[in-house]
């Protein structure tokens, strides 16, 4: 209740302002205000950051060995290391660093850096170790995998066949191998635990921004480093102001007290594409809106009840009008835009066909069941259409809302019927960052619990499918991968999965005119290096 009242003081008291004609304050000319809500923002520490927020902030606090173009993925860019070898074998990565790069601290950042690093990554363990696991790095081997043969080469040896080009898209798409002051870290750790404590308020990087005070879902500012090795930063200063109500952060970039709003309501959104002074910079991600079924559930392990939901779902009512600003209609596992990625089969909406299928699965009146979802938006509305659809054929879900942790933990445990959610990797611009994240199981034991796997959660396994996934990611033809990719979801779509994909996220952004070089990241390593300002004034 004193959080609400507080919002809407703040809202009285700014339309007080706004009636009296007041005119409110704009950004200074050297600051980049943005307003978001900063509810997911946990931690700072890049091993165990989770979620886009905090992403956005680590990039530019850390530097990392390379970087993807915001505007061709596939094009690797130098960062800390100014060049790199893959091995004719293509099992040893090897980097060449920059011998003129400092810590925020004035250490100077070498080899060893980036090695203690890595090694931190996989001895935490924590939530950024995932995706370096499933590369076959581990607690156990990440110390003899890992090595700098002099203070500015460092050498990765993988322990496994794998693409190598994957590996380093992971390297500069996930933000999670921002180089860290060794240094620095070891004098704050706190029983082993590799410095985790204080870098969940501190930094430790060699970034373009310097963290000055992080309080939570309250602010955080990051000032210019000067002596950062690309050249310093445009703006003098970056300042994050935490905002729970969209309606708060409409106002307050409509009035230009902040430069950018994030995470704002599609509505409010919509609403400010009106205004000339403001742009909406819409990105897209890898990440899926998908309706799952349970395979442990009686009724969905029957592949023509799977069928018939296919046909129960209005894929293109619901993205004409619920998922504009949210998503776009997409319905493969692998993302958009790759060279691999099939069109669309052109699922529709078709009763009749549900109907025969369900009668000829032994449910001609269908069947009651639960649906669960987030209670935000738009995965409610979602639901209520899925809902609503299904009704039609006779199967009666249930709505059951609830918080990340209620919704993704019942999936993780594998206990529920029908799920809308999102997710998949897709950070990575290779095909087999949205394969492992949303169809791979290598094990569907209740006991191997592969939670990262969104097949392993849905209980849908295909040994095929699996062994066609790990020989694709290793075939080093590019014509003939591209093949094998096409024949992978030719496969998954026969099967009749367990998840169903029904839009692919898009991430909307208001900007004020006056911001220059923003550029939303579709990896969500959004840089603010290059970001500045002029005055509207001038620019006519």
């Amino acid at each position: 209740m004193k959080k609400t009242s507080l919002a809407g003081a703040c809202l009285l008291a700014l339309s007080l302002m706004m009636g009296s004609g007041a005119a409110l304050a704009k950004t200074p000319p050297d600051q980049l205000i943005i307003g978001m809500n900063m509810n997911n923002l946990l931690t700072l520490d890049p091993a165990a950051m989770t979620g886009n927020e905090v992403v956005g902030i680590v990039v530019n606090l850390y530097d990392s060995l390379v970087e993807l173009d915001a505007n061709q993925l596939t094009n690797v860019k130098p960062a800390l290391a100014k060049s790199w070898d893959i091995s004719p074998d293509g099992k040893v990565l090897t980097f060449h660093l920059r011998d003129n790069v400092r810590f925020h601290s004035g250490n100077p950042l070498t080899a060893e850096d980036v090695v203690w690093s890595m090694r931190r990554i996989l001895h935490l363990n924590l939530a950024q170790a995932s995706v370096w696991k499933s590369y076959g790095f581990s607690k156990k081997n990440i110390d003899q995998q890992v090595s700098a043969p002099d203070a500015y080469t460092v050498q990765i040896t993988l322990p496994k066949a794998n693409d190598p080009q994957l590996v380093i898209y992971s390297l500069a798409a996930l933000g999670n191998l921002g180089v860290l002051d060794s240094k620095t870290v070891q004098r704050h750790e706190r029983d082993k635990d590799w410095g985790n404590h204080w870098l969940t308020t501190n930094e430790a990087g060699s970034g373009p921004f310097i963290l000055e005070t992080w309080q939570a879902k309250d602010v955080l500012r990051m000032k210019r480093n000067p002596d950062y090795w690309r050249g310093e930063a445009k703006m003098n200063r970056v300042v994050l102001r935490h905002f729970q109500e969209s309606q708060t952060l409409r106002l307050m970039i409509e009035k230009g007290d902040l430069d950018i709003a994030s995470n704002m309501a599609i509505s409010d959104i919509n609403a400010l594409r009106k205004d000339p002074q403001l742009t909406v910079d819409a990105v897209q991600r890898g990440t899926m809106y998908y309706v799952a079924m349970s395979m442990k559930e009686a009724h969905f392990a029957n592949p023509k009840v799977r069928e018939a939901v296919r046909y129960l779902i209005d894929y293109q009512g619901i993205n004409k009008a619920l998922m504009p600003g949210y998503g776009v209609l997409h319905q493969r596992p692998i993302k958009a835009g790759m060279p691999s990625t099939l069109p669309d089969p052109g699922y529709t909406f078709d009763l009749a066909r549900a109907k025969k299928l369900l009668a000829e699965a032994g449910y001609p009146d269908g069947f009651d069941t639960t649906l669960r979802v987030l209670s935000d938006q738009p995965y409610l509305n979602i639901a209520i259409a899925v809902q609503s659809t299904l009704m039609q054929a006779g199967i009666n879900a249930k709505i059951i809302t609830g918080t990340g942790n209620q919704v993704y933990g019942a999936m993780r445990e594998r206990k529920f019927d029908i799920l809308v959610g999102r997710g998949g990797s897709g950070m990575e611009p290779h095909p087999h960052s949205s394969l492992r994240a949303l169809v791979y199981n290598p094990d569907n034991s209740d006991a191997a619990k592969l939670t990262n796997f969104q097949g392993w959660r849905t209980g849908f396994y295909d040994k095929q499918l699996n062994e066609m996934i790990d020989s694709a990611l290793l075939e080093r033809d590019a014509q003939k991968q591209i093949a094998d990719y096409q024949a992978i979801q030719i496969r998954y779509d026969q099967l009749i999965p367990a998840m169903i994909p029904i839009s692919q996220m898009v991430d909307s952004v208001v900007v004020r005119n006056e911001v220059q070089a923003y550029q939303p990241h579709p990896s969500a390593t959004t840089f603010l290096r290059d970001v500045w300002k002029v005055d509207e004034g001038d620019k006519g």
